[in-house]
């Protein structure tokens, strides 16, 4: 009675996880009526919901026992790779390594799984509320990672002065935030990161970008394209201390200021108030923001603060890098995240049609954040989602079939251990080997050597294989020819 107890109260809401518990095992039938109840009252009050929401539907298998089906599709805002995907991703990643690889960048990696305490920092940025958070077993607070920056930091502080300076470092990590889902933006991402650490100057921020233009071109990317917003938080300080603002009130007013371009300019305003700025100064301000070019922002700030040097400094790195005409000044440009402090970029489609491609900057007080020495440091995220997305926009996705160089096959079934013979032997040698690991015909074999793109179809014969040979054909060419196995290359 305790099982139908439990069932009944929880059928009432249907609201929680559903547990059957029985006081013995000794009644399948009570078990199995009891769970095609609970599963009929729970389809019938997710009628219209997720397959799946609340328990999988009972169906029965090959045996005529009762299963439960489970949804077959990931998580919502996440994805499966199948092979044609994964020949994609490792397609991009490829690109992302090698370009690092040009630039003199050492690889590094950090746990998916952090502390919490690593990602929370400044109140009113979207990254702390977009966590995947939960207490382990051991009662602490931890956090599947929403992005690498703070993981690099955390490392470099633990390295200390076992690392010379600077430091150049890229990695490649996938990160997980419960967010809005929209084109090009998933709850779970791969994110490329370059960063470099101990370099205060903006020669550091000029090689960055310089690499992903770098990157752009070696994809077919151009700079009618793609284009970078260029700006400095040092803008939005010294406007904010020529009107009396806090300094405090900075990070914050930056968060906001981030939504520029995501929520209607009053609603900026409103938010802008609520942290006690005049309307004057609001006013100023966003229309200081406005500005698109290095003249009109002199003329409202003269020449002679930190903001205006290190943009001038910038463009001008650009133009000797090679790719001033991938870069434009917008003063609306601040990042949300908390950490930024000077030099900060966006990569954004011209066309419009996409959110952000890439983002970063200078984030100099990070590392003393958590205790950590005080060392210069800037550096970028680019994300796998938007990039694909602007890649299928302009029919730049690269073809990438499987690619086999020999596909091995027995005629006879007592010849299976002579193929595998003659796979390990190839493969020995470098060369990728498909076996066919079952009797198969030969129409059959020629059809899978097509599909998987085989170079050479390698035949094992009876009357060969006594000789020690086999026969090779050359696909492509429809060359056939015998050799010995000590031959073969």
């Amino acid at each position: 009675m305790r099982a139908i107890q439990i069932v009944t109260t929880r059928l009432s809401s249907c609201l929680r996880p559903i547990r059957l518990e029985f006081v013995s095992s000794s009644s399948p039938q009570l078990f199995s009526n009891t769970r095609r109840l609970l599963c009929t009252a729970a389809a019938t009050k997710s009628n219209g919901g997720r397959s799946g929401s609340i328990v999988a539907p009972l169906v029965a298998n090959e045996e005529g026992e009762e299963v439960q089906k489970i949804d077959v599709n990931p998580p919502k805002g996440t994805r499966d790779f199948a092979p044609e995907d994964m020949r994609l991703r490792n397609w991009l990643f490829n690109h992302f390594k090698e370009v690092s690889r040009l630039f003199g960048y050492e690889e590094v990696d950090y746990p998916v799984l952090e502390t919490e305490a690593l990602f929370i920092r400044k109140a009113g940025e979207e990254i702390r509320d977009q966590l995947y958070c939960f207490e382990d077993r051991g009662k602490r607070r931890v956090a599947l990672r929403p992005e690498l920056t703070p993981s690099l930091a955390r490392l470099v502080i633990q390295k200390g002065k076992s690392v010379s300076l600077p430091l150049k470092w890229f990695a490649i990590g996938q990160c997980w935030r419960y967010e809005r889902m929209t084109r090009g933006r998933r709850r779970e991402h791969y994110q490329w990161n370059m960063d470099i650490i101990g370099v205060p100057q903006v020669t550091a921020e000029a090689e960055l970008i310089s690499s992903i233009v770098t990157f752009f071109k070696r994809i077919g990317i151009t700079a009618s394209d793609v284009g970078f917003k260029v700006s400095s938080r040092k803008v939005l300080q010294e406007m904010l201390r020529k009107y009396g603002v806090p300094e405090t009130l900075f990070g914050r007013v930056c968060i906001i200021i981030d939504k520029i371009e995501k929520i209607p300019i009053d609603e900026i305003k409103k938010e802008l108030g609520s942290t006690g700025i005049s309307e004057d100064a609001i006013e100023q301000l966003l229309q200081v923001l406005s500005v698109k070019s290095l003249d009109d922002l002199e003329d409202v700030l003269g020449g002679a603060g930190e903001a205006i040097a290190d943009l001038k400094q910038l463009f001008s790195l650009a133009e000797k890098f090679g790719y001033s005409e991938w870069i434009q000044f917008d003063a609306s440009v601040v990042r949300g995240l908390a950490y930024y402090t000077g030099i900060v970029f966006e990569g954004f489609d011209r066309k419009g049609n996409l959110r952000a491609i890439c983002g970063g900057g200078r984030y100099d007080r990070l590392l003393p954040t958590y205790g950590g020495d005080d060392i210069p440091a800037c550096g970028f995220g680019f994300g796998d989602a938007v990039i694909v997305e602007l890649l299928k926009e302009k029919n730049l996705l690269p073809e990438l079939g499987q690619e086999v160089e020999n596909i091995v096959c027995a005629l006879e079934k007592d010849l299976q251990g002579a193929a595998a013979t003659v796979a390990t032997t190839l493969r020995s040698k470098g060369q990728t080997v498909d076996l066919v690991l079952e009797s198969k015909p030969l129409k059959w074999v020629f059809k899978r050597a097509a599909r998987i793109n085989a170079r050479r179809l390698i035949l094992v014969g009876k009357t060969e294989w006594e000789d020690g040979s086999v026969s090779v054909k050359v696909l492509s060419s429809g060359e056939q020819f015998q050799v010995k196995l000590n031959d073969l290359e």
